[in-house]
C-alpha cells in the first residue's frame, strides 16, 4: 500500500505548491497595483476547487474521489455565480448537499456489503461505534462523527475524511506486521488515531491552517511503523498512545 498511495501525495503537494505560488504572485502584483485584489478576495468559493483537487489528487478511494469531485463542483457553481452567469443560493446548494450525501451513502453502502468496518457519518448521525478485524480501514465523517476501533493482527493502513465532522480510530488492540500507512484529509474537521505503544509513528501529513500533533513515545524497538500522510485544512490530526 505504502508504494502505490505515494505518487498521488506527491501530486497533491504539486498542485498545492502551484496554488500557493499563484496567491503569492497575485498579492505581488496588488501590491504593484496592477490588480485589485479586493475584488479577487470575493471569490473565495475557489477554496473548494482547490480543496476538491487536492482531495482528488490525494485518494484511491470511490469515497474520496466522489468527495473530491462534489467540492469541486460546489466552488465552480458558486463562482459562477458570482460572475453572474447563473443564479445560485444557499437555497439551492442544501438540495445539492442532500442529493450529493445520499448518492455517497448509497455508494458506499453498495461498495462496502460484506466488507466489515467501512462506514460513513453524516448530518443527524451520533457518534457511530464500530468495532472489526478488517487489515484495511475506509472511513469518511461528513458533518458528524465516526469512532472505530481495529484489533486485527495485519494491520495494512487505510484512509480517513473529516469534513465539518470528527473521526476516531482506536487501535491499540492491533498490530503491524512492518509498516502501514493511512492516508488523513481532515477539512474543517478533526481525526484522532489511537496506536499502540510499541509502534513507531512517522507523520509526513501537511497541515493548512490546521495541525498535525503526535502524542506518543517512541518505543525501542523500531520495527512496527504507522506513517500518516495527508493534510489538515482548518482542521486538525492527533495521534496518541
Amino acid at each position: 500500500m505504502k508504494n502505490d498511495r505515494l505518487p498521488r501525495g506527491v501530486t497533491g503537494q504539486v498542485v498545492l505548491g502551484v496554488l500557493v505560488i499563484g496567491m503569492g504572485l497575485l498579492f505581488l502584483l496588488d501590491n504593484f497595483g496592477l490588480v485589485d485584489m479586493h475584488r479577487a478576495v470575493s471569490f473565495w468559493p475557489m477554496l473548494f476547487v482547490i480543496v476538491g483537487t487536492v482531495k482528488l489528487c490525494d485518494t484511491r478511494s470511490q469515497g474520496g474521489t466522489l468527495l473530491g469531485a462534489a467540492l469541486v463542483g460546489v466552488g465552480i457553481l458558486m463562482m459562477l455565480d458570482r460572475l453572474d452567469i447563473i443564479d445560485f443560493s444557499v437555497r439551492t446548494l442544501w438540495p445539492l448537499i442532500l442529493i450529493g450525501l445520499g448518492g455517497f451513502l448509497v455508494a458506499k453502502a453498495l461498495r462496502s456489503r460484506g466488507m466489515p468496518g467501512s462506514g460513513v457519518a453524516h448530518h443527524g448521525a451520533g457518534m457511530l461505534d464500530d468495532t472489526g478485524s478488517g487489515e484495511t480501514v475506509d472511513i469518511t465523517a461528513i458533518l458528524g462523527g465516526y469512532e472505530r476501533r481495529v484489533a486485527t493482527q495485519d494491520f495494512r493502513g487505510g484512509e480517513i475524511t473529516a469534513v465539518m465532522g470528527g473521526c476516531e480510530l482506536d487501535m491499540r488492540s492491533a498490530s503491524i506486521r512492518g509498516e502501514a500507512v493511512i492516508n488523513v484529509f481532515a477539512f474543517w474537521g478533526g481525526v484522532t488515531i489511537k496506536c499502540p505503544p510499541d509502534w513507531t509513528v512517522i507523520l509526513l501529513g501537511t497541515p493548512i491552517l490546521g495541525g498535525f500533533e503526535e502524542k506518543t513515545i517512541a518505543p525501542p524497538d523500531g520495527s512496527k511503523r504507522l506513517v500518516i500522510r495527508g493534510y489538515a485544512i482548518m482542521g486538525g490530526v492527533e495521534i496518541r498512545n
